[in-house]
């Protein structure tokens, strides 16, 4: 939603800048030998001289707090590569990392991943799990125990056979915020819509991620919204809320001192895992009265519990964390996407067309229609380019490895920057401009499309958040077309995902006014 990947890399992204107090060391000994002369004879150059800010340590952090560093660190990162070149060096506190921007230095950075890809964790929610004795899903655990539970997940979540099932469930949703958005348009009496879509986006996503892992609405579309249902909206929003101030305030500390903030976050972590429990319940009846749950595909939990091969609590665990981590990372993107199109009006009608010839083509089938829009899934491409979720993928490396002629040791941090990569005219042409068609044609996208990670440890939700943001575009570009203010430029600040700076202002309009 960004989902897996993108969610724990950017929400560990600040945590792992201004964590002084971070517990052991970034870099561990070297596993091997790496040649002191590379093939084409040019001397490998040690890792003591990679340019950057990693001499002192403690000023760096000062400085980052000075500039408002906080919410700037894509831009800090995009500043420090423009000055650099496309590997540095940064300390700030105890935390190291080695940052890099090209396509070719991450598909060495993920050869030396290992068996078990180790990134930062959010220390936030370790801790709270701690708290509560509650197992880790996979977005938290590491190692054998991480492997063994992914492999039987991605059968379930990630394998390209699993889409069909998601896609009626989707649909429905999508059709349903149509309707929704309808009835606004009619409500203002002016046949248009103005309006900051942020909530409801948020409350799409929810919708749309809950229909699909617990096989039930939650209602949040409607007028009225159950008062257990709105409580979950409290707690995912609070949860976020109170994470931030914890990736650079330890967790363990605030704990012991009572603060309100950790207080908050186990209330916040509290209620979801409620919700959670109260879903295993009602399926766990479902099934013991009904095995057969007929054709309709029952969501990921129930088809999880009724697969029996995780422990009820890894399944709990897994599944939890792949809602929390599929909300405002889907609405936001979602969002960017529509700020966009209403810059580019004539890429809209462009799209539409597409958009109508593969309906009639696929005569209802809405599996088969999603394989011919491709510029829908450029224009979602093209949005995680610009606006990506993660201002960066980490990898502790497991060997030795040599990056733009730099020997960098087993174990050390390895960033590699998206947010700046995707604004590198070296790497893309004319980075600034949002071109959909870039993605469409047949050039080389090697180790260009990021968002949602690489490898085994890519985004766990993907699946889910490419087929509901990709229904979510044809259907609302089947009926809406959407404006901005010109003159408008919104920016993106860091809050643990990158956010818009200020509210984005879209006025929707129906595509047929006699509706």
């Amino acid at each position: 939603r960004g989902r897996g990947e993108a969610m724990s890399m950017s929400r560990c992204s600040l945590r792992a800048r201004l964590a002084p107090c971070l517990s052991g060391q970034v870099r561990a000994a070297h596993t091997g030998q790496v040649p002191a002369v590379r093939k084409d004879n040019s001397a490998i150059r040690p890792f003591s001289e990679i340019p950057g800010q990693w001499k002192n340590s403690v000023a760096n952090l000062y400085k980052l707090w000075r500039m408002d560093g906080l919410r700037n660190i894509h831009r800090i990162m995009l500043h420090n590569f423009n000055m650099y070149g496309p590997i540095y060096r940064e300390k700030v506190g105890s935390y190291e990392s080695v940052n890099i921007i090209k396509p070719e230095d991450a598909a060495v950075l993920f050869k030396a991943e290992g068996h078990y890809p180790k990134r930062l964790r959010v220390e936030a929610w370790t801790s709270y799990r701690d708290y509560r004795n509650r197992k880790y899903g996979v977005l938290l655990k590491d190692g054998e125990d991480w492997k063994s539970n992914r492999i039987v997940l991605n059968k379930e979540v990630i394998s390209p056979k699993v889409q069909g099932n998601f896609v009626p469930l989707l649909d429905e949703v999508g059709q349903d915020f149509v309707a929704r958005v309808y009835k606004k348009i009619e409500r203002t009496g002016q046949n248009e819509w103005t309006t900051d879509l942020s909530h409801e986006l948020f409350k799409f996503a929810l919708e749309s991620v809950s229909h699909v892992l617990y096989g039930k609405r939650l209602g949040l579309l409607l007028d009225y919204i159950d008062p257990d249902a709105q409580h979950f909206i409290d707690c995912i929003t609070l949860m976020f809320k109170t994470t931030s101030p914890m990736l650079y305030l330890p967790p363990a500390l605030l704990r012991h001192t009572g603060a309100k903030v950790w207080k908050d976050h186990v209330e916040a972590w509290d209620g979801i895992f409620n919700q959670a429990d109260r879903c295993i319940q009602s399926i766990y009846r479902q099934l013991s009265k009904n095995p057969d749950t007929g054709e309709k595909y029952p969501g990921v939990l129930a088809s999880l519990l009724m697969l029996d091969k995780l422990s009820i609590e890894d399944i709990k665990a897994s599944i939890t964390e792949l809602m929390a981590g599929g909300v405002d990372t889907t609405s936001i993107s979602l969002l960017w996407t529509l700020y966009e199109l209403a810059r580019h009006p004539d890429l809209q009608e462009e799209i539409r067309a597409e958009i109508s010839a593969a309906r009639i083509a696929s005569k209802g089938d809405v599996v088969q229609m999603l394989k011919m829009v491709p510029l829908i899934k450029g224009a979602l491409k093209e949005t995680l380019r610009l606006h990506p979720v993660a201002v960066s993928l980490q990898r502790y490396i497991t060997e030795d490895i040599v990056l733009q002629n730099y020997h960098i040791p087993a174990g050390t941090l390895v960033q590699l920057g998206l947010y700046a990569m995707g604004r590198d005219h070296r790497i893309f042409p004319h980075p600034e401009q949002y071109r959909p068609s870039r993605w469409v044609r047949s050039q080389s996208h090697y180790f260009r499309n990021l968002s949602f990670g690489f490898g085994p440890r890519q985004c766990l939700g993907r699946r889910i958040a490419e087929t509901e943001m990709q229904l979510f575009l044809i259907h609302m570009l089947e009926n809406f077309r959407f404006e901005k203010q010109r003159q408008v430029e919104v920016r993106s600040t860091f809050e643990l995902i990158l956010l818009p700076e200020k509210p984005i202002m879209l006025t929707i309009k129906p595509l047929n006014t006699s509706r």
